[in-house]
């Protein structure tokens, strides 16, 4: 069991360049390629804005606009790409698996497509193992983050949430969030050639959290089948918290990697209310894998 094929959408920013060196750890843990997908914006969907009483003239203004915006920020992504793979030893650019399979490490491959960002990662996703996104910019509304939620919602694939600062390693201790719910079942089973690989494994459980479904036991239980000792370690909220008390924990462990199913609650509730699945994003300093 492995991960052969990562997805990493990638922005010009610092925590795209994060994201990139995550997908990288992982990438040399399991031998990996990874393909690195721009999407600009087409300029074509501003023609829409003909029914809201703009003339044609500024309709094209401002098609003309975005197209020169969406390049220029292409090329800003495409540098970051290539400073970023200079001097890289080790790793092959493939873009094809007949090429990716004469090379013993991880391959890193770049493309910029023209389309609906949420809508091309979604669908493209799915045809990968895992896709790889970066931390949400300070400040920036979690639940606005388009590529994320996309993935988590329309491709049924795993994502990993890179951290703000790339991380020295992934996966050699990990943590399991369980609260019984089909989320976290599914994380459980994305997570399963992580949790082979780790030298240590925790299972972290709480009454908080707790959902209508197996208790704690039951997945350790259902590790063991998988030849998966792990321990169950019950943690507290902090300060009302339980996506803190969450972290909290994973923390203690030394923990690289938090496995956990996203929105058991409804994202509108999450957005409203906040949740666990909130905090997490906004406050994990290690990697996490999310699955919905």
């Amino acid at each position: 069991m492995a991960y052969r094929r990562l997805l990493l959408p990638l922005t010009g920013t610092a925590a795209g360049e994060a994201a990139l060196a995550t997908a990288l750890i992982a990438a040399r843990a399991w031998g990996a390629h990874v393909h690195c997908l721009h999407v600009r914006v087409d300029a074509r969907d501003v023609a829409p804005l003909a029914g809201e009483g703009l003339s044609g003239a500024m309709i094209e203004e401002m098609m003309a606009a975005t197209e020169r915006e969406s390049g220029e920020r292409a090329d800003r992504v495409r540098a970051l790409f290539e400073k970023f793979t200079q001097g890289l030893g080790g790793v092959t650019l493939a873009d094809n698996p007949d090429t990716a399979a004469k090379t013993d490490g991880p391959t890193l491959s770049f493309e910029a497509i023209a389309g609906r960002e949420e809508d091309v990662v979604a669908q493209q996703s799915r045809l990968y193992d895992m896709a790889v996104v970066p931390h949400p910019e300070a400040g920036e509304d979690v639940s606005s983050s388009d590529a994320l939620h996309a993935i988590l919602f329309d491709s049924g694939r795993p994502v990993l949430i890179a951290p703000r600062v790339a991380p020295p390693d992934i996966g050699t201790r990990v943590c399991v969030a369980w609260n019984g719910t089909a989320e976290s079942a599914a994380a459980v089973a994305a997570a399963l050639p992580w949790l082979h690989k780790a030298s240590a494994v925790q299972i972290l459980c709480s009454d908080e959290y707790q959902r209508r479904g197996p208790k704690a036991e039951g997945i350790q239980a259902y590790l063991r089948w998988h030849s998966i000792q792990a321990e169950i370690v019950p943690f507290k909220p902090l300060t009302r918290e339980v996506g803190a008390g969450l972290l909290g924990a994973a923390r203690d462990f030394g923990a690289d990697l938090l496995t956990m199913g996203a929105y058991s609650h409804s994202r509108l509730r999450q957005l409203i209310l906040g949740g666990v699945t909130r905090h997490v994003l906004e406050n994990a300093e290690i990697p996490v894998m999310m699955c919905r």
